[in-house]
C-alpha cells in the first residue's frame, strides 16, 4: 500500500463530535500536525469525511 501524509490545516473548534472523533481517529492532535499512514480504503473514507480540514499528499 501507498503512504499518504495527512496535515490538519484547520481547527476542529465548532465542527461536529462526529468530524472531531474522526480528525482524533486519524492520529492529528494540534494544527500543522501531520502523520504519515497507509492508505487504505478505511483512511481514505475518513479523510473524505474531512477534507475541508486537512491537507493530503502522497509519499
Amino acid at each position: 500500500m501507498a503512504k499518504v501524509k495527512i496535515t490538519l490545516i484547520k481547527s476542529v473548534i465548532d465542527r461536529s463530535e462526529r468530524q472531531k472523533k474522526t480528525v482524533q481517529a486519524l492520529g492529528l492532535r494540534k494544527i500543522n500536525h501531520s502523520v504519515e499512514v497507509e492508505a487504505t480504503p478505511a483512511i481514505i473514507g475518513m479523510v473524505r469525511k474531512v477534507n475541508h480540514l486537512v491537507a493530503i499528499e502522497s509519499i
